[in-house]
């Protein structure tokens, strides 16, 4: 037997070596829980329906929740109320109002003891797996969204898994090419797992039916997961400093996959994660997102010819009353280019090595000048949900009929840090090609409220961090961000300066005065820069010794040499 590790290669513009980090420790939380839904009738509503999964205890190898103390409160009561258990084991209640006229609020509440416990692990599943091991079959079929057997997909699966002697070895393999070829991109066109492999995007749930059609194409049983994430951020130690993940607060999809010897254990390809944190609630379970509909779905019938829509918001609100957070990261030796995390497991594995991506030609700082800038050049991660209220993302669908309506859920969270506090400085990398004249710097914000002054700075790269201030945009008036319609790009000008930049990493930083409140949006994973490119420091610290696990979403404009 042999440990099996996972690397990460951090995609800068040189030469660079991979960098593994095995995972170990844990986490331990209590969790005060609370869903309120709103449902705002229009005139002429005749009935309406919500429906809720009960969330229920569950323990694996790495991630165990006990749900306790579950309480519903509706206002006005429901004329009906129905409990029933589908095929997939989960318990799902629908509460039903006749022509309701005011306002439906609903409220859920539990207590949820998390655990995430990352020790070691062994597990002595083959591969192929055999049919004689009691798997669980309808997690091999394929669906409309997990096309098993699509013939590109199987394809893939096959030349990845191929010689692999164990199940771990072969979930490992799939993970590592998926993380590095998808992006995080909300909200994507399609979510089903071909458009995924085809697109090399999408969301949470673009990224697990991807993941599952792989697994289940090479005879892996996986089902899909339906939860919640909380926003609570938390830290795992490196050598080098701290390491902070943090997700937006609401819906996500994420997958189980069932080995013969450990049963359901769960992963988040999103994440980059052979895990998920206790910060995760799970609730629902299916063999793809169309089927795990029932927790949040409102169903309702409208008078023909009755005018209005009704209104829908969701809040979540979650309240730790205890914490413990124990995690450190050690750096391994090879793995794919993007960041794979994992716990220590013990199996039959054969390393995962890719190619690292070469340096460009350097152009000598003083030569900038005589160069000739005449292409108009913008690049970043520039998609984002621009404009969102995120309280009111739902959208109405007609059921056939004519009369009937729906609401599902959906995956849109606000992911956005606030960075305009006096504890914590933030800064993004962007990574520059071809010398660079730089005009302007673009930042997915949204003000909350405050005011001040407000601009971006310029730094040197000094050894995967931010160096030298090399300038400063013009400063703004906090007043010219608006308040409302979710985020959008501010425009910081750096027309007076026009830094020229040779090929290389440089960081952005925003800068305040005053007590402006501003977040900056940000997406899961790294779509376009290098594992360590987000970063943030204390006041104290000079060092900028901490990473976040997220990109913030930005935009470089200006021009370059053709």
């Amino acid at each position: 037997m042999k440990k099996i590790f996972f690397a990460v290669l951090f995609s800068v513009c040189s030469v660079v070596m991979a960098e593994n980090y095995l995972i170990n420790g844990g986490q331990t939380s209590g969790i005060k829980y609370t869903l309120v839904q709103e449902f705002d009738p229009a005139p002429g509503t005749k009935k309406v329906s919500l429906s809720f999964v009960i969330p229920q205890n569950f323990s694996s190898p790495t991630y165990n929740q006990q749900i306790s103390d579950l309480k519903f409160v509706f206002t006005p009561e429901p004329e009906k109320r129905e409990t029933k258990t589908d095929d997939k084991g989960n318990k799902i209640l629908t509460a039903v109002w006749i022509k309701p006229v005011n306002p439906i609020s609903v409220s859920t509440s539990f207590y949820a003891a998390t655990e995430t416990k990352l020790n070691m692990i062994e597990s002595t599943a083959g591969f192929p797996v055999t049919a004689n091991q009691n798997i669980p079959q309808d997690y091999l079929n394929p669906t409309d969204l997990v096309q098993s057997d699509s013939e590109e997909i199987r394809g893939k699966s096959n030349e990845l898994t191929k010689g692999v002697k164990s199940q771990f070895d072969a979930v490992q393999r799939i993970l590592a090419w998926i993380v590095d070829n998808m992006h995080y991109v909300t909200p994507p066109e399609k979510y089903d797992a071909l458009y995924s492999f085809n697109s090399k995007k999408g969301n949470c749930q673009n990224f697990s039916h991807l993941a599952a059609a792989m697994m289940r194409s090479v005879g892996i049983p996986v089902r899909i997961v339906n939860g919640i994430t909380l926003k609570k951020p938390y830290s795992v130690r490196t050598e080098e400093g701290a390491y902070t993940f943090k997700m937006g607060q609401g819906r996500h999809s994420w997958i189980e996959v069932f080995f013969p010897d450990l049963g359901w254990v769960p992963f988040d390809p999103q994440q980059t994660e052979l895990f998920v944190s206790n910060r995760f609630i799970r609730i629902e379970t299916g063999k793809d997102n169309k089927e795990t509909i029932n927790d949040g779905l409102v169903r309702w019938i409208q008078s023909r010819g009755s005018a209005g829509k009704p209104k829908f918001t969701e809040t979540i609100e979650a309240q730790f009353i205890n914490d413990e957070v124990n995690l450190s990261m050690s750096k391994q030796n090879f793995g794919p280019r993007n960041m794979l995390i994992s716990p220590d497991i013990k199996a039959i594995y054969v390393p995962v090595i890719t190619e690292p991506r070469r340096k460009p030609k350097p152009v000598l700082t003083q030569d900038l000048k005589d160069l000739v800038y005449n292409k108009p050049t913008l690049f970043g991660n520039t998609q984002f949900p621009r404009n969102v209220d995120f309280s009111m993302t739902r959208t109405q669908e007609k059921e056939s009929g004519g009369a009937e309506f729906t609401l599902k859920k959906n995956f849109l969270v606000e992911s956005a840090e606030y960075v305009t506090t006096r504890l914590t400085q933030y800064a993004q990398i962007f990574i520059v090609d071809k010398p660079l004249k730089l005009i302007k710097a673009g930042l997915a914000l949204h003000k909350f409220g405050g005011t001040g002054q407000i601009w971006l700075e310029l730094y040197k790269d000094n050894n995967n961090r931010p160096g030298k201030l090399i300038s400063a945009s013009k400063i703004k008036n906090s007043t010219s961000i608006k308040t409302s319609g979710g985020y959008d790009w501010v425009d910081f000008d750096f027309s007076s300066d026009k830094p020229l930049l040779p090929p290389g990493q440089y960081w952005i930083s925003l800068a305040f005065t005053g007590s402006p409140i501003i977040n900056w949006f940000y997406t899961y994973g790294k779509p376009i820069g290098p594992v360590y490119g987000t970063r943030y420091k204390s006041v104290y610290d000079s060092k900028w010794s901490n990473a976040l696990s997220f990109e913030f979403n930005y935009r470089i404009v200006g021009w370059s040499v053709k």
